[in-house]
Order: structure tokens, then C-alpha cells, then sequence
């Protein structure tokens, strides 16, 4: 049921969004497409717990994205004074570390994140384990019980 109605409230906002007009009419309408396309989608069993993971923790997955996105400017500029000064180290280097997460959605939030924030790399993802390419040995040392590891283990529940 809680997949249903954060699917529903998810479409209806998104369609509301995209149309803009508030009539009575449209707005029924727009409710009765919405379950439609729910009704599709449960028929096709693409409405799951990974699909569609209203199971995370809001508190935690509202506090991830800002500072995912603080993480990933920070390490832009890091990169960024790399390439300009020479005088800064580049050392390559491939580390392998155990993620706390432990379900598939879990693991793939983990490794996005990697990749995302500049200088990092997850090369290789497998159930309690990351290879994980780094611009630099610092950075490589930083991967394991870092503090992303946590967030992302908040978010699954952990």
C-alpha cells in the first residue's frame, strides 16, 4: 500500500507539474490517468521495493542529496587544482574496500555516488565488496567507513 500511495502522490505531482491547469475536470482526469498508469504498472510488476523505493528513510534521503551534491563540487575543485597545478599529485590508484550496504539497492546508491563525485570510479560492484579507481592515494585510503558509506547505510535503514 505505501508503494501505491507514494507512486500515486509521485505521478499526480509530476503531472500536475507538467500540465499547470487547475479545472476540476482536469484534475480529475489527471487523477484517473494516474491510476491507470498504477493500475499498467502493477499488472506488469514494475512497481516494486527497487523500482520504486518508498522504503527509504526520508529524514536520511532528504540530507544525502544536499550533501551528495556539496561532495561532488568539492571534489570538482579538488580535480580541478590537480589539472592546473602540476605541483599537486596524481597517483592512480585501485582500491578494494567492504561496503556496509548489503541490499542491491543499497549497493547500486553506493557505487553511483562513487562514480559521481569527480576523481572516483567504481569499477567493480559485487555483494560486500567495491573496486573502486581513485585519482589519488588519499582518496583511495578515504573510501573505507567513509562518511558516504554511512549516509547510504542510513538510507537503507542500517
Amino acid at each position: 500500500m505505501l508503494h501505491f500511495l507514494s507512486a500515486f502522490a509521485a505521478l499526480y505531482a509530476f503531472w500536475l507539474l507538467l500540465s499547470g491547469y487547475f479545472t476540476g475536470f482536469l484534475l480529475g482526469a489527471g487523477a484517473a490517468s494516474t491510476l491507470a498508469v498504477i493500475a499498467f504498472a502493477r499488472r506488469m510488476a514494475v512497481i516494486d521495493r527497487e523500482g520504486h523505493p518508498a522504503h527509504l528513510a526520508l529524514p536520511a534521503l532528504l540530507t544525502y542529496w544536499p550533501w551528495l551534491l556539496k561532495e561532488i563540487v568539492k571534489s570538482a575543485w579538488d580535480v580541478t587544482k590537480r589539472i592546473l597545478d602540476p605541483a599537486l599529485p596524481i597517483s592512480p590508484t585501485l582500491a578494494r574496500f567492504a561496503p556496509l550496504q548489503r541490499s542491491d539497492l543499497g549497493l547500486v546508491i553506493h557505487a553511483n555516488s562513487i562514480t559521481l563525485t569527480p576523481g572516483t570510479i567504481a569499477v567493480e560492484v559485487a555483494a560486500g565488496e567495491f573496486l573502486v579507481h581513485a585519482l589519488t592515494r588519499d582518496g583511495a585510503a578515504g573510501l573505507a567507513g567513509s562518511e558516504m558509506d554511512r549516509r547510504v547505510a542510513a538510507l537503507e535503514g542500517r
